[in-house]
């Protein structure tokens, strides 16, 4: 891929998309309520991150792969999402989203909504069904974090040209590590420690801050 100058790195859950990914599977498992508590705890840091996936995964256990045709459909996009993505597009950057919830949606969602790049987790299958086991490592805080700076080195993109946008307890480390971190839709200890909040649900206005 050519070089860009800069980069966009949002999370994916209440940033790129309105919705917990996580929160809908369990709907299917009929354990929406209990895992949307512990998705909530997570986000405003009052537990481990890994600990917590873990723990809601494996509520997760026996629901079919086919339900995610379902989970899709109920996915909404963040307003403001595909302008933004085309902005960035039109003065050559380039649009990244590492997320703490799963491959097997964002693989569907990133490249309908132009995303170039995107790192998730992935849930271990066996014969149709979810296992309640997370496959492979777990991106957590410290993985977004290096999520967005190997992507910068890739792209020969200097970390101060770097903007990452989140709204949880586990995008701090990757706010902090790009140049400009900006709090969405956002936890309150998220927009206390952001260089900038943005107020309005609507990705539009990041438009107005990109290089």
């Amino acid at each position: 891929m050519a070089a860009s100058p800069f980069l966009v790195v949002l999370d994916a859950d209440s940033t790129l998309i309105r919705n917990e990914v996580i929160e809908l599977i369990a709907d299917e498992a009929g354990r929406g309520p209990e895992v949307a508590a512990a998705t909530e705890a997570a986000m405003r840091g009052e537990v481990d991150f890994a600990t917590s996936l873990r723990s809601r995964v494996e509520a997760l256990r026996g629901v079919p792969v086919t339900a995610f045709a379902r989970v899709l459909a109920r996915i909404e996009p963040t307003p403001g999402v595909r302008e933004l993505v085309d902005a960035v597009h039109a003065r050559g950057g380039t649009v990244a989203v590492v997320s703490g919830g799963f491959h097997e949606v964002l693989d569907t969602v990133a490249p309908d909504l132009g995303v170039d790049l995107w790192r998730a987790n992935r849930l271990h299958v066996d014969e149709g069904m979810l296992t309640g086991l997370v496959d492979g490592d777990i991106v957590d805080a410290e993985g977004k974090a290096a999520a967005l700076r190997e992507w910068a080195g890739e792209l020969d993109v200097p970390l101060r040209s770097t903007i990452a946008i989140g709204d949880g307890a586990n995008d701090l480390r990757m706010m902090d590590a790009a140049g400009l971190g900006l709090a969405f839709n956002a936890k309150p200890a998220v927009r206390a420690q952001a260089n900038l909040v943005v107020g309005p649900v609507d990705l539009r206005a990041v438009i107005p801050l990109l290089p």
